[in-house]
């Protein structure tokens, strides 16, 4: 317990954040849990001021150094004034990662097992040193994460819904694991959020990977439409689905007048593939409308 309370202490002195550079990105290990993450602090970041923490996952055999690049998230926490977290997944392949969301076969098509590392507790773990070291704002955190990261920030909001403000998950919603009975739906047993939570996703309806009408791979199969209608019965949504055209090229499914204050809502790009179909700006003034109560 000893080296535990050690590596998770804050100097006394300390009159906020010290890690890390503002307005850079570095590799870092999180508290004693040997695992490493790539912390980006925004140009400007007050370390006397917690500020609000985006947690990017990446897909399945990539790494959190890769994801924060390919994502240009980083670009928008200076821009807007969040932190980026950006860990690897707890599961090894030959090449990178893959997260671990219980019940569901990995890209390798093996189930996770009891030896397999516990990223939910692992992600909890971080947010907690992050806290601890008077970097974060716990109100105010979010999770987003591509394909297996976008299925891995699915699975936190239903069973780790008291982590985060809101969620978006990229070319990866989900709302459970399908049904083993009938795969076209998901099993509710397995997606059971303890409050409302506020969910936004992005894809494109040309993924062949994750395609938005279902099928796919077994983790895969019912569609997006059903992943959201599923979210927005658990926020007991009244209005919706409510289409609309943003752009040509882009088109919404909203779900509103949802309990607390919560919305659902499916931000879909017509000839967007399998890549980060997400508009960084708008994911973050939809996070920004929320803090966790």
């Amino acid at each position: 317990m000893a080296m535990i309370a050690a590596f998770w202490a804050v100097p006394a002195a300390a009159k906020g954040c010290t890690l890390g550079a503002v307005g850079q990105t570095v590799q870092l290990r999180i508290g004693d849990t040997g695992r490493a993450a790539m912390l980006h602090l925004p140009a400007g970041f007050s370390r006397a001021r917690p500020a609000p923490l985006v947690l990017l996952l990446h897909g399945s055999g990539g790494t959190g150094a890769a994801m924060l690049e390919n994502s240009r998230l980083a670009k928008a926490a200076d821009d807007h004034g969040f932190i980026v977290l950006a860990p690897d997944a707890g599961i090894p392949l030959e090449k990178g990662y893959v997260w671990n969301i219980p019940g569901v076969p990995t890209v390798s098509g093996r189930i996770p097992g009891p030896g397999d590392a516990d990223d939910v507790a692992f992600l909890g773990k971080a947010i907690d040193w992050l806290a601890a070291n008077r970097c974060i704002d716990t109100s105010r955190v979010y999770a987003t994460g591509l394909s297996g990261g976008g299925r891995m920030t699915s699975w936190l909001g239903c069973v780790a819904t008291d982590r985060f403000a809101a969620i978006a998950p990229v070319v990866g919603l989900r709302a459970g694991n399908p049904l083993a009975s009938d795969k076209r739906v998901p099993d509710p047993a397995t997606c059971r959020p303890s409050r409302p939570l506020p969910v936004i996703a992005f894809a494109g309806d040309a993924d062949g990977t994750n395609p938005i009408q279902g099928g796919g791979a077994g983790y895969w199969q019912y569609t997006m439409a059903t992943a959201l209608r599923r979210w927005a019965d658990l926020d007991l949504c009244r209005t919706g689905p409510v289409q609309r055209d943003l752009t040509d090229k882009l088109y919404e499914v909203r779900y509103a007048s949802c309990r607390a204050g919560t919305e659902v809502t499916g931000r879909i790009t017509r000839g967007a593939g399998h890549v980060w179909a997400a508009d960084n700006d708008a994911m973050w003034t939809f996070f920004a409308r929320y803090r966790r109560r």
